[in-house]
């Protein structure tokens, strides 16, 4: 039954990935109110196509006119999300209809069908609330904190034993922990300026706006409770704290990248982890080469899901080097 389990959660895993790159492309090219209700569309299960659904939907939203070409995306994305969803109650199903599931594997299947469903209610809020950028942030950390969780129940629903790798990574344990949490409010620094529309408000490199500190307002730029019922679709900052968020995001960038840099070459010399030392620093590598050409380049679309992507993919490697780094432990250990 444990490999059944295991089998579920990499599925889910995966389909986890694809709901967070396809949300980093509706959320980039500007659909995210595609559909201004929810959990329909203009009242509809799909999206108006036909002449008379678009006129009727237009008349129910004049405020929020009918364009095809963002509505499709988002009930794309809304619903892979349910799909996911569904694998996630199937998998506490699967966890606590048998009896030789340990019961650590039972809390971390209910945790999982929790953090789902509050991460649907933030994707309601994200419609509702007009993209208020807490939400929007709180939004992707969710998914990401979904596919993270249900990796870590793959591995531990798995036979892998991970005690010899534990002796091995037991030197670089503390790195590993401390790169984690850089990386986590790294990518939550990424949110952040994406939600507030800030990625372009420093449109060079290595300085910004032609000085090395431009004008920027952290206070007004990390104000996190912002009013409702405003339509923050484009961002209501104004440039220096747009400023201000980039410029954290950018220092934040450097940090990470010098920390993760550092445990990627104290784990190339072993020949246990030089595998994982070299993908860590391959991602890595990507992920900054990402971010610069979403300097250079303006933004483009691609790139800039990508570089979401990348950072999905950089949490994971992180956090199977955190799982194979535990010290050994009670079988019902999660």
């Amino acid at each position: 039954m444990n490999s059944a389990l295991h089998r579920l959660a990499l599925a889910a895993a995966l389909v986890a990935f694809i709901v967070i790159v396809l949300g980093a492309y509706v959320r980039l090219s500007h659909a995210g109110l595609g559909c201004p209700d929810w959990p329909g569309c203009y009242g509809q299960l799909t999206w108006p196509t036909e002449a008379h659904e678009v006129v009727a939907a237009n008349a129910a939203f004049p405020d929020r006119p009918v364009e095809t070409d963002k509505a499709w995306k988002e009930m794309a994305h809304r619903y892979l999300a349910g799909t996911l969803v569904l694998l996630v109650l199937a998998i506490n199903i699967l966890a606590w209809r048998s009896r030789t599931v340990p019961a650590g594997l039972r809390g971390l299947a209910a945790a999982l069908l929790g953090l789902i469903l509050f991460q649907a209610a933030l994707g309601m809020w994200t419609v509702t609330l007009k993209l208020l950028p807490v939400v929007v942030m709180g939004h992707l950390l969710g998914g990401l904190a979904t596919f993270g969780l249900l990796l870590w129940l793959s591995w531990r629903s798995s036979r892998m034993n991970t005690a010899t790798s534990a002796r091995m990574l037991a030197p670089v344990r503390g790195t590993i922990l401390a790169g984690l949490a850089v990386l986590v409010i790294q990518i939550a620094l990424g949110g952040w300026t994406s939600a507030n529309y800030a990625a372009l408000a420093c449109p060079d490199l290595p300085a910004c706006q032609g000085q090395w500190w431009p004008e920027a307002n952290f206070p007004e730029g990390f104000t996190l409770w912002r009013e409702i019922g405003v339509d923050y679709e484009g961002g209501v900052l104004d440039l220096p704290a747009r400023t201000a968020i980039h410029l954290a995001h950018r220092a934040g960038a450097v940090v990470a990248f010098v920390l993760l840099s550092l445990l990627a070459f104290r784990l190339v010399p072993a020949p246990a982890n030089r595998h994982a030392g070299a993908v860590l620093l391959f991602l890595l590598l990507a992920q900054v080469t990402l971010g610069v050409l979403n300097v250079a380049l303006f933004l483009p679309l691609p790139n800039a899901v990508a570089h979401n992507g990348v950072a999905a993919l950089l949490l994971a490697q992180m956090l199977w080097l955190t799982y194979r780094s535990r010290p050994r432990r009670t079988p019902g250990y999660v």
